[in-house]
């Protein structure tokens, strides 16, 4: 009889061991990870701290670096520290399965965000339409290519296939898909470059390479600064065009300056996403139930709507405070 009672016991605290209730002050730990310090990463962040702020919750942030060894270590690290949620953007939708699917096997509620992995580990996932992105732009640059080149162009791509090849795909597709309709439009280069620096670099070699070029297109916010900067120190303002993807102050200070060399950029909603992220998490450790899927939508910055640049780049000014 005192031995059953003792596997009962036994049980007991295992069972309370591994439930995740809030600590001593009743607070929820939620491990925020980004995968690359950037303009985006930050807003994302800091709505990820203000949605802890108002729920009462505990926010631990990270940075996996882009490196895949470092988002397993970050995850383990979180799993032994015993948070209630994990709220990232998966460096791969397949190679970031193994250590998520262990966070979750241990009660721990995983939202996804920016990225996503498969199966049915994150019981939610939030996401600009990254396709939606890229023919946003897309549409910018072909009407561009109408009315400003006569319906030709040759054009080169900077995207970020060997850092998150999912996301890189479906903005490089959606913004093809639109300027491909233009008989006239050729992509002559697509080569990765998602910090500015490498942009630079990168978007310098192509304009040697291409002196007939047209247009640049950056797939993220580092490519199309890079791209940016190419342009100016090979002294092409005026000859090619720059659009791109992602916002920041940077870009808003390019759509405003008068070079001429930044015409579009769609961006997302960086802020909004890492507050409903958090409050997703928190809603989900209540017991609630959430949407599987939110999609928020993208935001069109062009220099034709100078009025529409200022004031989203007073929203950024707001949110860097």
């Amino acid at each position: 009889m005192r031995s059953i009672t003792a596997a009962c016991l036994l049980l007991a605290l295992l069972f309370s061991s591994c439930a995740k209730k809030p600590d001593a002050a009743g607070r929820r730990k939620i491990a925020g990870i980004v995968f690359q310090e950037d303009q985006f990463f930050r807003l994302v962040l800091f709505g990820m701290r203000d949605a802890a702020a108002r729920g009462g919750a505990e926010l631990l942030e990270a940075n996996s670096e882009g490196k895949p060894d470092r988002e397993i270590q970050l995850i383990n690290t979180y799993i032994a520290g015993g948070v209630d949620a994990i709220v990232v953007s998966p460096l791969s939708a397949k190679a970031s399965v193994i250590a998520l699917s262990h966070a979750r096997a241990k009660g721990i509620t995983v939202i996804t965000y920016n990225t996503n992995v498969e199966g049915d580990i994150a019981s939610s996932y939030l996401e600009s339409d990254q396709t939606a992105l890229g023919r946003s732009t897309g549409t910018a640059a072909r009407e561009y290519i109408a009315q400003r080149l006569g319906g030709k162009a040759n054009i080169a791509l900077l995207a970020f296939r060997s850092q998150a090849p999912e996301q890189s795909t479906m903005r490089v597709s959606g913004f093809k898909e639109e300027v491909m309709k233009l008989p006239g439009v050729s992509i002559v280069a697509e080569q990765d470059a998602w910090l500015a620096e490498q942009a630079v670099r990168r978007g310098g070699d192509l304009l040697t390479a291409h002196p007939d070029l047209d247009m640049l297109w950056g797939a993220n916010e580092g490519a199309t600064v890079g791209a940016v900067m190419a342009v100016k120190n090979a002294a092409k303002a005026g000859r090619v065009a720059v659009f791109g993807t992602d916002t920041g102050e940077q870009i808003a200070g390019f759509l405003l300056s008068d070079d001429g060399i930044l015409q579009a950029v769609t961006g997302q909603q960086p802020y909004e996403i890492g507050s409903r992220a958090v409050e997703t998490a928190l809603a989900v450790l209540k017991g609630e139930r959430v949407d599987k899927a939110q999609s928020l939508p993208g935001v069109l910055l062009s220099r034709g709507d100078p009025e529409g640049v200022k004031k989203f780049a007073a929203r950024l000014k707001e949110l860097n405070r």
